[in-house]
């Protein structure tokens, strides 16, 4: 009896399987690190077998920059509804943004940002899809901040968003180590000020000339 195959079907079952290795291989990498987590446990998790674990992914590296590619977007999107609309004054948004991370922090199962730990990790093979990932996703969130303070008046917005960015990196790094969420707290006050300062600076509106 002839056998029929469902091509129509066949891509969506793959990007399900893949899907499926990649939301298994990220949970274990953010729980337990890169190095320490080894394909077999990635497809025990996913429940696939190692060896559709290598169809789908050329190598273990390739995987590891597929899981910070897939959790990009997600992440600038938190941190963006963290911000909230701009129907509030800039720096209510700011400190919103550091209190919102604050309680996300508090989870007992976070363990920090993602790309920043692939980064410190493999800081050894600068060239690693996973640190090349890391560095473009740190960029884009630098300029995904810089736009919002711009659109909000802030002067120097390119500038002031690196600060504030060198804040958020700070007060994730320190809630890591001191298990305290009191820095995301202090960094927000910091980013603040920095922002409050910047919307001082920037040159008033031109006054319309009476005729």
């Amino acid at each position: 009896m002839p056998v029929f195959i469902n091509f129509k079907n066949k891509k969506p079952m793959e990007e399900t399987t893949r899907s499926r290795i990649i939301d298994a291989a990220e949970a274990l990498f953010y729980g337990h690190g890169l190095r320490s987590v080894s394909v077999d446990a990635i497809s025990e998790r996913a429940g696939v077998t190692k060896r559709s674990v290598y169809y789908h992914f050329e190598s273990k590296d390739e995987l590891i920059a597929a899981c910070l590619t897939a959790r990009d977007a997600p992440t600038v999107e938190r941190y963006r509804h963290w911000l909230g609309d701009d129907d509030r004054p800039l720096p209510d948004r700011i400190m919103a943004m550091f209190s919102a991370l604050a309680e996300y922090a508090s989870r007992p199962n976070w363990r920090g940002c993602g790309f920043t730990r692939a980064a410190v990790e493999l800081a050894g093979q600068p060239g690693h899809p996973a640190v090349v990932m890391a560095a473009d996703h740190k960029t884009r969130f630098e300029h995904w901040l810089a736009e919002e303070l711009a659109h909000g008046g802030v002067s120097h917005p390119a500038l002031a968003g690196r600060q504030v960015m060198i804040l958020l990196e700070g007060a994730i790094a320190h809630m890591l180590i001191h298990r305290d969420v009191s820095y995301a707290l202090a960094a927000g006050k910091a980013a603040v000020a920095l922002v409050s300062a910047g919307l001082s600076e920037a040159p008033a509106p031109a006054e319309t000339q009476m005729a």
